[in-house]
């Protein structure tokens, strides 16, 4: 398996996955990791996570909102957690698969590209 690139990522669409796929084993996930800079997998390589402190609540919900539109566009939603009124988590994995496919690369790839204001 050849390691895609951030730009092969964000040039593409996810697919819509029903199962019937195979998941992505760890080794393969970690080969698409290092493609989306501040994603971290989970033990076993069924999910990663990404997390941020942003500068203040309304730049979460901003950040949040801009995240929905990809996920709508896109047809993949991320679980998106925001705790103490500007700590940001965001989780994907593809569930109907119970692990990570490509459409879980592309989306964190996409959401790499959203401006984003931390907290300095």
């Amino acid at each position: 398996m050849t390691q895609p690139n951030t730009k092969e990522l964000t040039q593409k669409k996810c697919l819509p996955c029903e199962g019937g796929v195979p998941k992505l084993t760890k080794a393969q996930a970690e080969q698409y990791l290092s493609s989306v800079p501040g994603w971290q997998l989970n033990r076993d390589g069924t999910s990663m996570n990404a997390q941020y402190v942003m500068k203040d609540f309304q730049a979460a919900l901003n950040f949040i909102n801009a995240i929905g539109k990809i996920a709508e566009d896109e047809g993949h939603h991320p679980d998106l957690h925001l705790t103490g009124y500007r700590r940001l988590s965001i989780d994907l994995n593809t569930h109907a698969i119970g692990g990570l496919s490509e459409n879980d690369f592309i989306l964190a790839a996409k959401i790499n590209q959203l401006p984003r204001e931390l907290k300095k």
